[in-house]
């Protein structure tokens, strides 16, 4: 049985959503011609130039195709941005017809990652469908989950597989994976550069991942994130967002697909190395995070006067 603390918190979880695309917006079509935006790649050169540690950085604003890249093609660790091409490979199965998104799955103590993941405190033999699978693995970001649903893509392998036909040369699955234990070692459970994962999105915001429709959840998915307090935290509420946040000791990073009024844009921030390892929202890297995202929306809505209500900080997980 599911204890009703778990139980509580997955309906807390199902109900956050954020706004959607108004009523009869279309997912945007493959972009323009990518053109450096020189204003904003002086700004970003600016706000990165003193970090203690190594920063990948991509943004495309899809209407115009102008970008920013710092570093956009070196190798960095994707820490938990893995669930996005995690999340890829399920749903690949589920279009094959592998597994059903409300297919019942059995939680076994065997399938538990220390730490503070809600699918641990299940109970041995506890029922839990894949659809809420998809629910903890992206909303909250549960290692456990994400894991399990790892395994029921068909691996790390598999999911690799699908990344390699679909154009992306070096976003991979490190953990778990035969035969990349040496790039584990060096980068963890995944490995991406900040144009691919940022690409990775864009191709779920498009409808080209997977199927049209299987895209379609995906990307409700990743506007449901539980972990607000970054890069998204300097958007307004009001504003959809599509995002995936990660770290691990001496890296930060957040993919993220913003549907502003000026149009969509994607970006993706990525730190290694950090000198800073330190586990409050006062890191260098999240402090990063916060600066890079603000700056790229008041970039691309200049006439936009919103800033954060003072003290959110506070309801910040």
């Amino acid at each position: 049985m599911i204890s009703a603390r778990s139980t509580l918190i997955l309906l807390m979880l199902a109900s956050l959503a954020l706004p959607v695309c108004p009523a009869g917006a279309q997912a945007p079509r493959a972009g323009p011609r990518e053109t450096l935006d020189a204003k904003l790649q002086n700004q970003l050169q600016e706000l990165v130039r003193d970090f203690r540690g190594r920063v990948g950085l991509y943004v495309r604003h899809l209407p115009t195709g102008r970008i920013s890249a710092i570093n956009a093609d070196e190798l960095f660790p994707t820490a938990s941005m893995i669930k996005v091409p995690i999340l890829i490979g399920l749903f690949d199965a589920i279009d094959r017809g592998v597994l059903g998104f409300r297919s019942d799955l059995v939680y076994r103590d065997s399938l538990l990652y220390p730490g503070e993941d809600l699918l641990g405190s299940f109970r041995d033999g506890a029922r839990i469908s894949v659809s809420k699978l998809v629910l903890l693995m992206i909303s909250a970001s549960d290692n456990t989950a994400a894991l399990w649903a790892q395994d029921l893509a068909g691996g790390g392998t598999a999911i690799n597989q699908w990344l390699d036909r679909n154009g992306f040369v070096t976003t991979r699955v490190n953990s778990r994976t035969p035969g990349r234990e040496r790039n584990r070692t060096e980068h963890g459970w995944g490995q991406t550069t900040p144009r691919e994962m940022a690409n990775l999105l864009v191709m779920i915001r498009e409808g080209r991942a997977v199927s049209p429709a299987a895209s379609e959840e995906m990307y409700r998915a990743l506007g449901r994130v539980y972990w607000t307090g970054e890069a998204v935290s300097t958007i307004p509420p009001t504003v959809q967002v599509a995002a995936k946040q990660g770290a691990v000791d001496d890296s930060r990073s957040e993919v993220g697909l913003v549907s502003s009024p000026s149009g969509d844009y994607v970006f993706c921030i990525i730190t290694k190395g950090q000198a800073d390892q330190s586990w409050t929202s006062s890191n260098e890297g999240f402090v990063l995070l916060r600066r890079i995202s603000a700056a790229l929306w008041q970039h691309f809505e200049p006439k936009n006067q919103w800033v954060p209500a003072r003290g959110v900080e506070r309801f910040k997980p």
